[in-house]
This record gives structure tokens, C-alpha cells and sequence, in this order.
């Protein structure tokens, strides 16, 4: 089964909560570590490693923290995930190196390589502003419900 690693779901959570609050100039670790019930030494390390591949910007000092460097419609969930597992591949025939041994002989190399590239580019088409937009609905239909029931 294809899942994503524990660290890039990490990563996603706290670029989503960021996203989420664009009024704020920087929120710290610790702000994301208590949202999501992450490990802070882990969210840490996961944050730094999204600083240094430009998706955010880190402040230090007291008022310190993390921000986007862009806007949440321009930055994708392949974006992050890559950051932090590197290369999508489902298999281990693809490879950062080339085929493997069998690549001359293998029927299934071909299917497998457009399963990869059609879950790259669906990867590639979520936004983080879609990823905050799918909790902001669940929260617009309550609200819904509730003026109904009041009127």
C-alpha cells in the first residue's frame, strides 16, 4: 500500500496551518507541535528542512517562528512531500539511478512508471489553499445546519 511517511503527513499539517493563519507574521513549533499533537523535536527538524528548501521562513528571536514564503494556492502537496521523502516512487524498479536488473525483460515497468507520474501530478494539482478550503466546508455545512435548525 502507498502511504505517505509519518514525516511528510507532519509536513503537511503544519504548511496547512500556517496557510490557515495568514494574519499571523510567524507562529512557532510549539504552536503547530500543540494543534496536531506533534513531537516537537520531530516537527522541528521537519520545519527546518521546509525553511531550507524555500516553502518557508523561519524568524528567530521571541517573536520567532515560521511563515510561507508564498501563497498557499502556489504551493502543492507534491511540493512538501518532496521536500521531505524526496523522489515519489511506488516501486522499486524506478529509481533515482535508472531501471533495475530486469528492465529489459519487465512487462509491468511501464504501467507502473504511469501510476507513479498519475499520482505525481494529482499530488502536483492539491494546493495547500484546497487542503485548508476541505477543513473550512465540514465547518460552513455545520454552520449551515445550525441556522437552519434556529430559524
Amino acid at each position: 500500500m502507498l502511504r505517505l511517511t509519518k514525516k511528510a503527513d507532519y509536513g503537511l499539517l503544519a504548511v496547512k496551518f500556517l496557510a490557515e493563519h495568514p494574519n499571523a507574521s510567524s507562529l512557532s513549533a510549539k504552536d503547530i507541535s500543540e494543534a496536531y499533537h506533534i513531537p516537537l523535536q520531530l516537527l522541528a527538524k521537519i520545519l527546518q528542512r521546509l525553511t531550507k528548501v524555500g516553502l518557508l521562513r523561519s524568524h528567530a528571536g521571541m517573536n520567532g517562528g515560521y511563515a510561507l514564503t508564498r501563497d498557499p494556492r502556489e504551493i502543492t502537496a507534491f511540493e512538501v512531500i518532496h521536500a521531505i521523502d524526496g523522489p515519489l516512487f511506488i516501486t522499486s524498479c524506478i529509481t533515482i539511478s535508472g531501471s533495475c536488473d530486469l528492465s529489459e525483460i519487465c512487462t509491468i515497468k511501464e504501467p507502473l512508471r504511469r501510476v507513479n507520474d498519475s499520482i505525481s501530478d494529482l499530488l502536483k494539482s492539491i494546493r495547500i489553499s484546497d487542503l485548508v478550503e476541505a477543513t473550512r466546508a465540514p465547518m460552513r455545512e455545520h454552520a449551515d445546519m445550525q441556522l437552519v435548525t434556529i430559524q
